[in-house]
């Protein structure tokens, strides 16, 4: 199995290397995140909502029935 580095800003809640678009990210997008440790997922993503000065709203959600975070990105 070959690991893979992370970028700065790819997301790992679940050990699971999740690459997010973020250059295209604009106000009232959303991503949806599929995971179990939603509380990971949820600092993970702070974090990268803070390093940029935006504002956001994140949800624990079930979509699809999949357990997850849904992050958008606001003002």
């Amino acid at each position: 199995m070959e690991k893979t580095v992370l970028r700065e800003y790819d997301l790992n809640p679940d050990s699971v290397r999740v690459i997010v678009d973020w250059e295209n990210m604009d106000i009232g997008t959303s991503i949806f995140v599929p995971c179990v440790n939603t509380e990971a997922a949820k600092k993970q993503i702070k974090t990268f909502f803070h390093s940029q000065a935006w504002q956001y709203v994140i949800k624990v959600r079930i979509e699809g029935g999949k357990l997850g975070v849904r992050a958008w990105r606001t003002i």
